[in-house]
Formats: structure tokens, sequence, C-alpha cells
């Protein structure tokens, strides 16, 4: 509309010069003043002009003209000359700055390049590797001649191969002909980026893959016990070994960090009898234990004994009388100790003194003698 509106006052200025100009060449009058028409007055004769008599030698504005100056001025175009008499745009001025400022901003996003510090940047040319930077500020080519793509090399991403809930299963075939639902983690992070963006062309179902394949390759060699017991632990670790020889033959550059076995149990199908069985085994175990216990106990006192006889058996063979005395008064001491009944077998003494009667006659006469 405002191209329209800026070609518009050329047509009309060369419309006014026509038979409705003012005389003479180029819309003057005659020398007689009078118009090309033959007419006497000076005045113009465009019925489009505005009503009034113009200046000498200077034609006015007609209705039109004033009308599109207007349009113009409301469509934000201002007047002045330009080529064959049509007026410019002064925004056209602001088209190089406009292009210079695109150019830098262009500069700036695609040639500076910031790289954290647990982050590398991998260059491309033109889709080709060229070269891998550093943490820091970086400068490149601009684009599309080059890219950066910016990896985490630190980060430690985490892969799950299988579940944990009883709705899906992931059964692995053990060394002794037996299945178990395996639920395991395995943890990775990126070693070498470029090898990492161009060697896999998905590098986390590769290593889903990977964990996989070895974890069935190991689990295929250990036994149920081995895999539902304390085998977890050297299970985890070949695992892991396995995984990263199979990802470096690969060139994938990617290190595992640790295998981790969640979940270890029979199918859903035989979990219930299996889980019986185990019990059982758990009280023969049990069993198996306390007797081992017991019998270590008699072991260990029975070996305390034979020690002590051997130790007497030493003094004995030193002293035979002296020991042979005290062994008889250590014995009758362990026996009456707890008889109530004492015999004294000495000359001139009773026989017989019954002392725990005694005893108990003094304590049933001082009873009676307070209730008094």
């Amino acid at each position: 509309m405002s191209r329209i509106f800026g070609w518009m006052p050329g047509i009309v200025s060369a419309m006014t010069q026509g038979p409705w100009g003012g005389g003479g060449k180029n819309g003057e009058p005659d020398k007689d003043g009078k118009g090309e028409g033959g007419r006497g007055d000076s005045g113009p004769r465009n019925p489009w002009t505005q009503p009034g008599k113009p200046q000498q030698g200077q034609r006015g504005p007609s209705a039109i003209e004033e009308l599109l100056r207007r349009g113009r001025e409301s469509f934000g175009q201002g007047g002045g000359g330009g080529f064959g008499g049509l007026p410019q745009r002064p925004g056209k001025t602001l088209w190089p700055i406009a292009v210079a400022l695109v150019l830098i901003l262009w500069l700036l996003l695609t040639c500076f390049h910031r790289v954290g510090p647990q982050e590398r940047g991998v260059v491309t040319f033109l889709g080709k590797y060229s070269r891998t930077l550093t943490p820091g500020i970086s400068l490149t080519l601009p684009a599309p001649l080059e890219s950066v793509t910016t990896i985490d090399v630190e980060e430690i991403r985490t892969i799950d191969v299988g579940s944990t809930s009883a709705e899906s299963e992931n059964l692995v075939l053990t060394g002794d002909q037996n299945i178990i639902d395996l639920a395991y983690s395995v943890r990775w992070n990126i070693r070498n980026p470029e090898l990492y963006m161009f060697q896999l062309s998905d590098p986390d179902s590769a290593v889903r893959e990977v964990a996989e394949s070895a974890m069935r390759s190991v689990v295929a060699s250990v036994s149920l016990d081995d895999a539902l017991g304390a085998g977890r632990t050297g299970i985890e670790q070949q695992v892991e070994l396995r995984m990263q020889e199979i990802l470096d033959g690969y060139r994938s550059g990617i290190r595992v960090q640790g295998v981790a076995i969640k979940q270890a149990d029979p199918p859903v199908a035989v979990n219930d009898a299996f889980k019986a069985v185990s019990a059982a085994q758990q009280t023969a175990q049990t069993y198996l234990n306390e007797a081992r216990a017991a019998a270590q106990q008699v072991t260990a006192k029975a070996q305390g004994e034979a020690a002590a006889f051997d130790k007497v058996y030493e003094q004995y063979r030193l002293a035979p009388d002296v020991t042979r005395q005290r062994m008889y008064y250590e014995t009758m001491e362990g026996v009456l100790s707890n008889v109530d009944k004492t015999i004294v077998e000495t000359g001139g003494v009773t026989p017989y003194l019954p002392l725990p009667e005694l005893k108990k006659r003094a304590q049933a006469s001082a009873s009676e003698g307070e209730g008094k």
C-alpha cells in the first residue's frame, strides 16, 4: 500500500500537465497572458486543483496531491524527491545497520563456544569430525562451516534391565539348568566423546544389549544357589568386566562404572514352592548349626578337663602322698557339701551327732519364745 502511495504523486503530476494544466510550455501562461486553450485568464485549468488563485509562475497543490500526502504521512512515509520524481523512503538507510547487527550476532553465536568443566565439545567441519574442545572459551569457524556438539563426560548414566514388579519377567538360564528372574542396573559414562558420537548409531541401546548378553553369559556359568545367594557380588564383577571388553571391541568410547543386581528370584509360577523349599533348607541348616555349636561346647569342656587332669598328674608325680590326700579331701568336700548328716569317726566321741536336728530344735525354741 505504501509503495502505491509513493508512485501515485508522480502519475498525478504528469496528469496535471495535460490538457487541464497551465497554458504554454510546461504549463506556464502564454506571452499574451492566455493559456493554451486560448482563454485570457492565467489561472490553472486543472479541474482537481484547489480553489484559489496560485502565485505568479507557480502551480498550487491539487486536492489529490494533498490527499496522497496525508496518506503517506499516516503510513509513516515522508515526502522528498527521488528517482523520476518519485519519493524515497527514509527507512532504507537502516538496512545496512540491520544487516551489520545480524552479521555480528551470527558470528558471536556460531564462532564463540563455552565448554563447561565436565563437558567436551566435538567440532565437525561440514559434517566431518575435526577436533575436540577442552573446557573453556573456544573459537571456531562460523556455522554452517563448523558446528560444535557439547557432551557431558562426567555424568553417570543408568540403564535398568528387567523389572522388580511381577508383571514383567527377565528370565535367565543358570548353569544347573534352572531359571531365574533377574533385574539389574548398569551405570556408565562417556570416556571418549568423538567415538561415542560417531561409532555407534544408538549408544543407549548398545549398552543395554551388551549388558543383557554379558549377564546371560555369566549366569550360565554359575548355579542357582550362587545366583540367589552370596555369589551375586562375583556375578556383578564378571558382568562389568565382560561388558567393558565388548564395548572396547566396538570402540564405543564408553566406560562401565558398575553393575548392581536388584532382584534375583525364581519365576512367579514356582515362587511359592521355591520359598517353601528355601525355608526348609534354612531350618535344616539352623539345626545343623545348633548341633555343631553343642558339639563344640562339649569338645571344649572335655579338652579343658583333660588339660586340668594333666596338670594334676604332673603335681602327683612330684608329691604322690600329698596330692592323693588333697584329692581325697576335695572329693569328700564335693560329695558331703549337699548332705544334711555329718559322721565323725573318732575315739571318745559320739559316733553320730544329729547336728541338723539340733539346729532345727534351737530355731523352734527361739520362735516359741518370741511368740510368748
